[in-house]
């Protein structure tokens, strides 16, 4: 497995990110602690997260995934074994969002806080702030780099104007840049990032990090009709997947992991690895069956036979 640079930092990394929004959430600590063990042991080295993993469920405030983390780092002592990303941004309560000086300030010691750690290696927007001027954020961002609680700056959930926005931004100012974009992509969910991100980031030698890179589950092949919906705590969020498209899909999934002897999730990974521009999709795993599956994609190279197979059937 050859390491890839994100954008034009320095930071290179092995083409699978371990997502961390379950830590804390549907993985306990002692899961999650063994998931990161097993990740780490297996020569992986990046952990994504955010500050707002998991507000969403009840009687959460946000920060678990980043306190598992921070335990998890205490007690094994790997910190120099990972590339730690993080997010901000996303609301968590009363008056804590945004990209605001303000805001990033106080959101940052409270994620270095849970993280146990002096510096995150790849902060993110983990959406764009209309409401706070893009040379406010920017030149925040830079202050974090110049006093070393910060490595390398990146975005998620913008539009592709806005992100040509900050990058001349930080050009036209000499701040630090966006080196990054984290945005939604799988083998069915391809139309957005491909025809308004793709020549951006290739213009701006931005790395590029997927997240949903299973379609919530999808392309793993579990889910066939509506009867499987309830296998998961996700599965409500999968039906709009049980389309033609979708069986189109999970069709050739399974007739390349057949050439392969790979299972469908390995296959629809190593599709996303595959694509030009791809720094490495995320995924996430509550056990270490799944976490073994999923990393297996790392190590599966597709010839363009499998790939063409695969692009055709998703096609749209």
């Amino acid at each position: 497995m050859e390491k890839r640079t994100i954008g034009r930092s320095d930071i290179s990394t092995l083409p699978f990110v371990l997502g961390g929004n379950v830590f804390g959430w549907t993985a306990d600590e002692k899961t999650s602690f063994n998931l990161l063990d097993a990740f780490v042991d297996k020569g992986f080295d990046m952990i994504d997260t955010a500050d707002v993993y998991s507000y969403w469920a009840p009687g959460h405030s946000g920060g678990e995934s980043e306190t598992v983390i921070g335990n998890w780092l205490k007690t094994s002592g790997k910190r120099d074994k990972i590339i730690l990303a993080t997010k901000v941004g996303k609301p968590m309560g009363e008056g804590k969002k945004g990209l605001s000086k303000t805001y990033i300030t106080k959101a940052v010691e409270a994620s270095l806080k849970r993280l146990q750690t002096d510096y995150i290696d790849l902060y993110q927007s983990h959406e764009d702030d209309k409401d706070t001027p893009l040379e406010e954020t920017m030149e925040t961002f830079t202050s974090l780099i110049k006093e070393g609680k910060v490595r390398v700056i990146g975005a998620s959930n913008f539009s592709p104007e806005r992100l040509t926005a900050a990058l001349n931004v930080s050009k036209e100012n000499d701040f630090a840049r966006y080196e990054c974009l984290q945005p939604e992509y799988n083998l069915y969910d391809r139309q957005d990032y491909e025809q308004k991100y793709v020549a951006l980031c290739r213009e701006n030698d931005l790395g590029v990090i997927t997240y949903f890179s299973l379609a919530s589950g999808f392309l793993t092949g579990k889910y066939r009709s509506e009867d499987d919906l309830n296998k998961s705590q996700r599965g409500g969020g999968i039906k709009k997947y049980l389309d033609d498209r979708g069986r189109k899909i999970l069709a050739a999934l399974d007739k390349v992991s057949g050439e392969y002897n790979a299972t469908p999730a390995q296959v629809a990974l190593a599709w996303v690895m595959a694509r030009p521009g791809i720094t490495a999709p995320i995924a996430s795993a509550t056990s270490i069956q799944q976490l073994n599956d999923i990393t297996k994609a790392a190590g599966l190279n597709l010839n363009s036979h499998a790939i063409d197979m695969l692009t055709d059937a998703s096609s749209y």
